[in-house]
């Protein structure tokens, strides 16, 4: 394994970079400083909103690429880059199959900012870690102002058992997406974070050889096949463990944080 040819890093946030309690740590920040130095490229790709990623990355924000609402949303210095949006019409028919799903609740994830019905102080709570910007609406259909990234549906019985099965009909034409334990993303088939990824690396003339990517769920699976050097958390989702390459500690014990660390010894020993 020769880390030191690796010119971009890609790498998720919950549950890889974060730990459970939602936090970066002060050695990943060090070790963010010593990549610049090398010229090595970062990218944090993630399911969540824009907002939330450079919120929880805030002192290296204007040195990185984002790639948010997984894959539909890519970002540098706050300018656009790319978005891979849902039409109105297909918007208004995913939220008529989503009234179905008792006991969930849907958020539109927007351009501007995330949308939600009246789903009690609890819901808001918990969802507000992930959406930095967001609005409680009446009704979701009436959203006319706003571009759709994505729809996101929780459920906190689990989102493999409870949702997917009746949304995975859904798959011959959009992407459906089980993102965490209890998150389902439904999205623009082209709204992945490897397809994000790809476009990137052509921008910046970087190979999937020169690539490290990690990650822990379902919604990375793509971003695994835009790297030789992919690598899934100890705490990763089986279907991860199976499609990265290498595996590393994890998002508690700074998994991410200990490959960095060792990639930036490979690189300076060559340069030395």
């Amino acid at each position: 394994m020769d880390l030191s040819q690796i010119k971009m890093i890609a790498t998720d946030m919950d549950g890889t970079l974060l730990n459970t309690k939602g936090e970066v740590s002060r050695l990943f920040f060090e070790l963010f400083e010593e990549l610049n130095e090398l010229g090595v490229i970062f990218v944090a790709a993630s399911g969540r909103q824009y907002y939330s990623i450079i919120d929880k990355l805030k002192p290296i924000k204007n040195d990185i690429y984002v790639i948010a609402e997984n894959g539909a949303l890519t970002m540098r210095q706050d300018r656009e880059l790319q978005t891979t949006e849902i039409d109105r019409k297909t918007y208004l028919e995913l939220l008529d199959v989503t009234k179905n799903l008792q006991g969930s609740q849907v958020i539109l994830c927007g351009r501007k900012q995330g949308y939600i019905q009246d789903y009690g102080q609890d819901f808001v709570d918990m969802f507000s870690e992930f959406y930095d910007r967001y609005e409680i609406v009446e009704d979701l259909a009436t959203v006319t102002n706003d571009r759709y990234l994505k729809i996101a549906i929780c459920n906190q019985k689990g989102a493999e058992k409870y949702l997917y099965p009746a949304l995975k009909h859904l798959e011959d034409r959009l992407k459906v997406k089980v993102s965490g334990e209890i998150w389902l993303d439904l999205s623009h088939n082209l709204a992945n974070k490897g397809y994000a990824l790809q476009q990137l690396q052509e921008v910046n003339n970087v190979l999937p050889e020169e690539t490290m990517v990690f990650g822990d769920y379902n919604n990375d699976f793509e971003m695994m096949g835009r790297a030789t050097y992919s690598f899934a958390m100890q705490n990763a989702h089986p279907n991860i463990k199976e499609a990265a390459n290498y595996s590393t500690k994890s998002n508690n014990d700074n998994g991410v944080e200990y490959m960095l660390h060792k990639m930036i010894k490979a690189k300076k020993a060559i340069n030395s």
